[in-house]
């Protein structure tokens, strides 16, 4: 389990007065990815046309290049701009594989300035039911604080 506190302080201390989101997606995928034996997959899908991801920065095997906001778990994140927690990928309704190892996920909509969505933040686990509540609130904070402003 993260020392949550430990990591936004670190992420705080790498990410101060950058302002390029991708330096930004890069670095919070990298310490977040690292942090916790329970994330097996760790990165950004970036808005890049309207209902549209792509991938961003992230750390673990490849990743899905394009996903709608149609479908999948970060499809409902980004359409919604809700958390998903999903404790088994498999009973999720239209998830998209994209790791054969991938048993639960959390993914988080990412808000720049004026609330204005970026992306989303996706976390897989090759455990199942690996996050909660406590993740979903710990993390968005993170993504507040690096994201917020740009």
């Amino acid at each position: 389990m993260s020392d949550y506190d430990d990591l936004a302080a670190r992420i705080r201390a790498l990410c101060e007065g950058e302002t390029d989101q991708v330096a930004l997606m890069a670095t919070v995928a990298c310490e977040l990815h690292h942090s916790d034996n329970r994330f097996d997959w760790t990165g950004f899908y970036r808005v890049v046309a309207t209902e549209l991801l792509k991938i961003g920065p992230y750390q673990g095997g490849h990743g899905c290049l394009v996903i709608p906001f149609s479908r999948g778990v970060c499809g409902a994140a980004a359409r919604t701009g809700q958390v998903q927690i999903v404790p088994d990928v498999e009973a999720f309704p239209g998830h998209i594989a994209c790791s054969s190892s991938t048993r639960s996920e959390i993914v988080l909509p990412v808000f720049g300035a004026g609330e204005r969505l970026i992306g989303v933040l996706d976390i897989d686990s090759d455990r199942p039911d690996a996050f909660d509540e406590g993740d979903a609130t710990a993390l968005a904070a993170i993504l507040e604080e690096v994201f917020g402003a740009t």
